[in-house]
């Protein structure tokens, strides 16, 4: 089975800049967030061979979910400048790596990501992977060929999440979360929900009537009706709110023009040289010939490494 790895850039970049300190380099850029992503990448093109990949960023303009509800997001403190600067920068980085970068005023990462998902999930022996670092992707799981690998702590240990890692932890299916999200709300994006709605609740509801329509038009005995008949209006729309897009504006026709050959060696090499990563050099060098694109024309024979040394390279 081939591999599609979709990238919450944004959301990855945000957990290495928490996760490691504020390196900077020769002249006194940034690197923290840099340096973590970078961790990140070499060991998805390493540990996954990934046959085709991209990554997808937010945008500053405010989305449609902001146009609905001002209140979104809006107990977010602003991004340090530092972080900011990482973030701009990270555009290089990608490029340096060989993987194409998409974005869409208006838009989310996690929508043109729940777009590429609808593009791609039919596509014969293809295995998608969403990549990120918190979990509003999980609605988006398909048992078999769609699954979601969230970083826990820091940058090194990753969750993996199908459906029913879905439905231990929610109690309802990956499709229903975002229903139970309009009752439940999502405080980290100031969604709302319905108050004094808790997540034991929402599960149950969900789980028997499936929709909040249902629930509206066949729960008149159940002992929550009342006051969630109430909040109607702000249980939808923090439904809506929750809701991943599947047909945002995304510049990609073909998955071919997402293909990924291998790392790019000269040029990842030279990038992190300018960056002073030489932690990242001294692990990539010993390894170059599993992740860097198959040479055109022969090479010298060299000395084969031993598994060990493989094993503990990252």
């Amino acid at each position: 089975m081939k591999k599609l790895f979709l990238l919450d850039a944004n959301s990855l970049i945000h957990r290495a800049y928490h996760a490691l300190p504020p390196f900077t380099d020769v002249e006194g850029n940034p690197t923290g967030a840099l340096y973590g992503l970078s961790t990140i990448l070499l060991k998805i093109v390493k540990d996954e061979s990934p046959d085709y990949i991209a990554a997808f960023f937010d945008r500053p303009e405010a989305t449609f979910r902001k146009k609905i509800f001002n209140d979104y997001k809006i107990h977010r403190p602003k991004a340090p400048d530092q972080l900011i600067a990482q973030i701009i920068s990270s555009h290089n980085l990608f490029e340096n790596f060989g993987m194409k970068i998409f974005e869409s005023p208006g838009f989310e990462a996690d929508d043109l990501i729940g777009t590429a998902v609808e593009k791609f999930k039919n596509e014969p022996g293809l295995g998608i992977t969403i990549f990120t670092g918190d979990m509003d992707s999980l609605q988006l799981i398909d048992n078999g060929h769609i699954q979601v690998k969230a970083l826990k702590t820091g940058v090194s240990q990753v969750a993996i999440y199908d459906e029913a890692a879905v439905k231990e932890r929610y109690g309802v299916p990956p499709e229903d979360l975002p229903d139970y999200k309009g009752l439940v709300g999502d405080q980290s994006d100031n969604i709302p929900g319905v108050p004094g709605i808790g997540p034991k609740t929402a599960s149950q509801i969900i789980q028997k009537y499936k929709t909040l329509e249902n629930f509206f038009k066949d729960g008149k005995e159940d002992k929550s009706y009342a006051k969630i008949k109430e909040m109607k209006e702000q249980a939808l729309l923090s439904r809506d709110l929750s809701t991943i897009k599947r047909d945002s504006p995304l510049e990609i026709k073909d998955i071919s023009e997402i293909s990924y050959p291998g790392l790019p060696l000269e040029k990842i090499l030279e990038y992190f040289e300018k960056r002073g990563f030489k932690s990242l050099i001294n692990r990539l060098s010993p390894n170059a010939e599993e992740i860097s694109p198959k040479p055109k024309t022969k090479k010298p024979k060299e000395e084969k490494k031993t598994p060990s040394q493989k094993q503990t390279l990252f």
